[in-house]
C-alpha cells in the first residue's frame, strides 16, 4: 500500500511510461494483478493511465500476465 510520501511522488510524475517496470510494479500484487484505486490511493485518472501502461508492458513482454 502506498504511503503519503509515495503518493505525492506518484502524483507529481509527469508521464507514466510502460517501459518503467520498477514504477509499474508498485501497482501490482505479488500475483501480478493490478491493484485497485482504493488500494493505491491515487486519483482515478492516474489509475487509468497506470493500468494502461501495465497492459502495454504486458503486451510487449516486459511484465508478466501471471506470477510464476
Amino acid at each position: 500500500m502506498a504511503f503519503q510520501s509515495e503518493r505525492e511522488e506518484i502524483e507529481h510524475k509527469k508521464f507514466v511510461d510502460y517501459k518503467d517496470i520498477e514504477y509499474l510494479k508498485q501497482f501490482t500484487s505479488p500475483h501480478a494483478k493490478i491493484l485497485g484505486k482504493k488500494r493505491t490511493g491515487i486519483s482515478a485518472a492516474r489509475q487509468r493511465e497506470i493500468a494502461l501502461a501495465i497492459k502495454r508492458a504486458r503486451f510487449m513482454g516486459l511484465m508478466p500476465y501471471l506470477a510464476a
